[in-house]
C-alpha cells in the first residue's frame, strides 16, 4: 500500500481493552496539548478529522486525539533521529502519567522505521531500520511484536539487504500500539483508523 506515518500513541493499560467503540475526543484537552507541544507557536483550530486523514500531516499542521486513559497525536517533526524530533517524543510520552508509548515513523519512499518505545515516560526501545541499511539503530529490549522479524535476520545471519519490508514491521507495531490491526476492523466493530482527532495549523 505505501504507507507513511508519523505518529505517537499513548494508554493507560492494555490498549485492545483502552481502544474501543465509541471513544470520543476531548478537544478542549487536545487544544491544550497542541500549546504545550509548541508554546512558541500561535496554535489554530482547524476542525476535526479521523486517523485515516492524519497519519501524514503537513509541516504546518498536526493532529490529537485525548481520550479516556489513551492520547493520539500525529506530527510530521516526529520524523527524522534529530534532537527536536527526539524531544517531541520525549515530551508526548510524558504527558500521560503511567502509560506506555509507542512513536512510530514510517516513510514509503525511503523504505524505512523509526520507532521509540516509552514506560512511564522513560525510553526502554529504539530501533531504526531501512531496506538498505538493515538496523541501523538497536536499543533496549525488543518487543514480542518483533519477534518473526528478529528470526528471519537471525537465520540469514544478516540484516543487509532486509529480509524483510519496513512497512510490515512497522505495521506490526502499530498494531501493538493499538491493540488491533491500525487498518482492520476488529469482531467488536473498532477500526483504529476512524479514531476521532483535531486538526490543528501552527503558525
Amino acid at each position: 500500500m505505501g504507507w507513511s506515518a508519523a505518529l505517537a500513541c499513548a494508554s493507560i493499560g492494555e490498549p485492545g481493552r483502552v481502544f474501543r467503540p465509541g471513544l470520543e475526543n476531548d478537544e478542549g484537552a487536545a487544544l491544550e496539548l497542541a500549546r504545550r507541544l509548541y508554546p512558541a507557536a500561535t496554535v489554530e483550530d482547524a476542525g476535526r478529522t479521523v486517523l485515516d486523514f492524519a497519519l501524514w500531516p503537513y509541516d504546518d499542521e498536526l493532529f490529537i486525539g485525548v481520550y479516556d486513559g489513551a492520547l493520539l497525536v500525529c506530527d510530521r517533526r516526529l520524523c527524522g533521529l534529530d534532537e527536536g524530533a527526539r524531544g517531541i517524543a520525549d515530551t508526548i510520552a510524558s504527558v500521560l502519567p503511567g502509560s506506555g508509548c509507542g512513536v512510530l515513523v514510517l516513510h514509503s519512499e525511503a523504505r524505512g522505521c523509526w520507532f521509540r518505545r516509552y514506560r512511564d515516560g522513560s525510553l526502554v526501545r529504539d530501533v531504526y531500520l531501512t531496506a538498505e541499511d538493515g538496523v541501523v539503530v538497536d536499543q533496549g529490549e525488543p518487543l514480542p511484536a518483533e519477534a518473526p522479524y528478529r528470526k528471519a535476520i537471525e537465520e540469514r545471519e544478516a540484516d543487509v539487504p532486509l529480509p524483510f519490508d519496513p512497512e510490515e514491521y512497522g505495521l506490526a507495531l502499530a498494531a501493538d500500539l493499538f491493540g488491533h490491526d491500525l487498518a482492520a476492523r476488529g469482531s467488536d466493530g473498532f477500526l483504529p483508523l476512524e479514531l476521532p482527532v483535531r486538526r490543528f495549523r501552527l503558525a
